[in-house]
């Protein structure tokens, strides 16, 4: 199993949204992209790009089986190669008891993928230097100052020493400070973050930070790559960072200027009607079982987290995706420069320990998992792809050799 398909949230089967794209895994590569000719994001044939209709099709039928087969409700793919799309098909239905068949405009709950956005924005702060990677969390969020670490199993709860060090803002954006998840590695700790309901829907980022600052590290920082929490830290960090609360960070300085014009925390109601419907694998065979909610709220949230929460549909996550591949610009607009794009693209794991068994093949950069020993791994993808997942059934990557 992949790290992108182990570390889903949760077993919900609803919906699939493949989006696979590229981008630079150094400078050179972000320059010679520019003679490939215009990257304008256009529908093309796949021969034109290099690519097999009769390949494609080969994608087409394992998605449709996947539909016939009851294992999911409904699919998009897309694939792009050289800024342009030469494959993006629906399969199956939006929501099965309408019958409504699964749009190109298909709005779907991308939870995780939330994340590697949220790298994008802590980034943004980081080129206008409001911080540096090696400092300390707490310089800027004094409740993590002087957060003890668990040391063993206790009777009333774990045993605690001091941090050997302070978790530095690189840890946090590598999953390596010390933070949990309270959900997926049994643990003192972990009780303690159920206890705490860390992740709150009815609260706020900052209720969030008050609780983690009253809970001790789950292993010492830099000691090992652990999923977790953390990505919300960073989304607080953004507000703290910027004095802009986090939503309307991430739509003034990324969605806007990308034209992600479907993305949201709270679908419009206007939307409402697009968003794709879950379903969880609870019949025979892990066939298509009990209908969720539409991945939408009746109440709006206010608990905008770095973590998860977004809706977004194919269309503009390749937006997102292909402003990664260009080095960071799309039609004009510049969020991040090519060497900022490589330092996230780069693995910042090295040996450290992964709790999760089969991850071994993977390394953790600034908000992008990538593979690093395809031997150890069920990806056919050149090393160095990287990518992320969501709990409902979302997925991209993006291969930098490929383009």
């Amino acid at each position: 199993m992949t790290m992108l398909k182990t570390l889903r949230i949760l077993p919900l089967v609803a919906v699939l949204f493949v989006s696979l794209t590229s981008t630079a895994c150094d400078t050179s590569v972000v320059a010679d992209i520019a003679t490939q000719g215009s990257r304008d994001l256009s529908v093309v044939s796949p021969e034109s790009v290099g690519m097999s209709s009769e390949r494609l099709e080969r994608l087409n039928a394992g998605m449709q089986k996947l539909v016939d087969d009851g294992k999911l409700a409904g699919i998009t793919t897309m694939v792009a190669r050289h800024g342009k799309i030469a494959h993006f098909e629906t399969f199956g239905h939006q929501d099965i008891a309408s019958g409504t068949a699964m749009p190109e405009d298909a709005i779907f709950r991308i939870y995780s993928m939330s994340k590697p956005i949220t790298g994008v924005a802590l980034m943004m702060l980081y080129e206008e230097g409001a911080f540096r990677l090696g400092d300390p969390v707490a310089k800027y969020i004094p409740e993590f100052k002087d957060l003890k670490v668990a040391a063993g199993v206790g009777a009333d709860g774990p045993l605690l020493e001091d941090a050997n060090h302070p978790m530095t803002i690189r840890e946090l954006m590598s999953h390596t400070g010390g933070l949990s998840y309270g959900i997926f590695s049994p643990s003192q700790v972990d009780d303690l973050y159920q206890e705490a309901n860390v992740l709150d829907g009815n609260g706020t980022l900052k209720d969030m930070i008050d609780k983690l600052g009253k809970i001790p590290l789950r292993q010492q920082p830099g000691s090992m790559w652990h999923y977790s929490v953390s990505v919300d830290v960073q989304g607080y960090l953004v507000e703290v960072l910027s004095g802009q609360p986090f939503d309307e960070f991430l739509q003034e300085r990324i969605f806007d200027p990308l034209g992600m014009v479907d993305t949201h925390y709270n679908v419009p109601a206007s939307k409402v009607d697009r968003v794709a419907a879950v379903y969880s694998p609870t019949g025979p065979d892990n066939t298509i079982g009990l209908r969720i909610a539409p991945a939408t709220r009746e109440q709006p949230t206010r608990y905008f987290g770095g973590t998860a929460g977004l809706s977004s549909t194919a269309a503009d996550y390749f937006r997102f995706s292909q402003m990664i591949l260009n080095g960071g610009e799309l039609n004009g607009a510049r969020l991040l420069s090519p060497t900022t794009v490589n330092l996230m693209i780069t693995n910042h794991t090295g040996d450290l320990p992964i709790y999760i068994k089969g991850a071994d093949a993977y390394g953790f950069g600034l908000g992008f998992t990538m593979l690093t020993d395809p031997d150890r791994s069920r990806q056919a993808v050149t090393p160095g792809t990287f990518g992320w997942g969501g709990a409902y059934g979302t997925v991209f990557w993006i291969d930098p050799v490929e383009d």
